[in-house]
């Protein structure tokens, strides 16, 4: 006669396990149906969010693009200090660029991939500058001396359905209205 050992507990493939008494115990466990829900709602909060950001209105867009030029101002004022040179933000309604006060004449400022020319990606901008420099014509021209403390401005950049503004206070904070 052959005797067989049984471990109390063997694991398997299968769900469950055999007992010492070589019988097959299952358990099945499943999602209860407000777990089910819970991940429901999650993924579709997730896909939302993600719909919204992917397609960007165009208020969204000229947001995105103040936040940048804030970002940038803000980066060519802290250069201007550092160089100790006036530097200069120059726009029209289709381009930026940056330009660095040489021999008593602008110049572009070549070699800077952060200050490079760039087109604005919502475009044409209709663009004013308060305090009225050069009578707003194009291009509008901010200069960004060397010293620490500036004049306050507010760029306003609009289109024919939104606008959004550039408010700088002349000591280095930009912000975005």
């Amino acid at each position: 006669m052959v005797s067989r050992v049984v471990p109390e507990w063997m694991q398997t493939l299968a769900p469950g396990w055999i007992d010492a008494q070589g019988r097959v115990r299952i358990t099945q466990r499943a999602f209860t149906l407000l777990e089910l829900l819970v991940v429901l709602v999650i993924v579709g909060i997730t896909l939302g969010a993600v719909a919204l950001n992917a397609n960007p209105g165009q208020r969204q867009q000229l947001y995105n693009e103040a936040q940048r030029l804030a970002l940038l101002m803000q980066l060519a004022r802290d250069e201007a200090i550092v160089r100790n040179q006036a530097i200069a933000f120059e726009s029209d309604t289709q381009r930026y660029r940056f330009l660095i006060r040489q021999n008593n004449e602008w110049r572009p400022l070549l070699g800077d991939e952060l200050l490079r020319e760039r087109a604005y990606r919502v475009a044409p901008l209709n663009l004013r500058l308060d305090p009225v420099s050069s009578n707003n014509q194009l291009p509008l021209r901010v200069v960004f001396g060397r010293e620490p403390v500036d004049k306050a401005f507010t760029l306003t950049l609009s289109t024919e359905t939104t606008r959004v503004v550039v408010r700088a206070d002349g000591i280095g904070h930009f912000e975005i209205e």
